[in-house]
């Protein structure tokens, strides 16, 4: 009796053990359990943890609560303004209600990817080329709501969609950067074109202060020349001064004068002098001869007759 009763016990206890191994469920601590209990919706849903179910009659269903991270394939349509291009995204959604997910769509997943390769393409016709490389954020926030709008009722809450690139045809990135090219052409000549106008209404307020003050000009000469000197070259420097070179102009813009004959006011001194001048100490030579000749001419004819010579009469 005792043994049989000890055999009963023995046996309850090892069917309720199955029993308990067959009703015990552990859902997570990011899912949510939904339970059908003979095809039939139960109200509350089974929070993380341990929880207990009736074998063969209740089927538990574990909802994942994380955000998705779901990449949207790249499609290809024409903007408004009639260009071919490739544009994929990326949505970021989570569920909110277990029960609608499970409920409500068949599959939460495919039924977002869906929706957001359909919406993706609406935006594409609806936009500008323009739009889609400068203007994302307000794309993004179109698509976002597009898509979130037949996803409330899915239990579906979409967190962000990114548009990632845009596939553009060769031939239209080759004309982007010609504009581009030439855009930055125009300003940079627009730039130049400023800094001239400010670096000629710079120089001519500095020539009108050197103009004022004509020493500043040769200082400015000298600071030059020491610039040019403290580099280890061989520059020559010739300072030429402007004022010499606006003369030049000013003479060859002028007419020629007419030359009328004025008494001059010194007499200029002969090309060739006269003879007479130069033969003047020649004159009085020769008017002093014939005294001299006077003079001296008795004593050069007297000659001294040597004594062998004479001879007695």
């Amino acid at each position: 009796m005792l043994e049989d009763l000890l055999g009963a016990l023995a046996g309850a206890g090892i069917a309720g053990l199955v029993y308990l191994a067959a009703a015990a469920r552990v859902v997570k601590q990011y899912e949510r359990g939904v339970v059908l209990r003979l095809g039939r919706l139960r109200d509350a849903q089974r929070q993380p943890g341990l929880t207990l179910i009736v074998p063969a009659v209740d089927r538990l269903r574990k909802v994942n609560m994380q955000i998705v991270t779901m990449p949207i394939p790249a499609q290809e349509g024409i903007t408004r303004d009639n260009v071919t291009v490739r544009v994929d995204a990326v949505v970021y959604f989570k569920v909110v209600d277990a029960a609608a997910a499970i409920i409500n769509v068949e599959d939460y997943r495919f039924a977002v990817s869906q929706m957001a390769q359909t919406s993706l393409r609406s935006i594409i016709g609806k936009s500008d080329l323009d739009d889609l490389l400068s203007n994302r954020e307000k794309l993004n926030q179109g698509l976002e709501l597009m898509i979130d709008s037949p996803a409330v009722g899915w239990g579906v809450q979409i967190d962000r969609v990114e548009i990632k690139d845009v596939s553009l045809p060769d031939t239209m990135k080759r004309s982007m950067a010609r504009q581009a090219e030439a855009d930055r052409e125009r300003r940079a000549r627009v730039i130049n074109a400023d800094a001239e106008l400010q670096a000629s209404k710079k120089l001519a307020e500095a020539a009108q202060q050197m103009a004022d003050t004509p020493a500043a000009l040769q200082l400015r000469l000298l600071q030059t020349v020491v610039a040019v000197a403290a580099e280890k070259n061989s520059t020559l420097v010739l300072p030429f001064p402007v004022e010499l070179l606006r003369f030049l102009e000013k003479a060859q813009q002028e007419p020629p004068r007419q030359v009328t004959e004025t008494p001059p006011r010194h007499a200029e001194p002969p090309a060739h002098p006269e003879p007479t001048a130069r033969r003047e100490p020649t004159a009085r030579r020769d008017a002093e001869t014939p005294a001299q000749n006077a003079v001296e001419t008795p004593a050069q004819d007297a000659v001294e007759v040597p004594p062998w010579r004479t001879v007695d009469r």
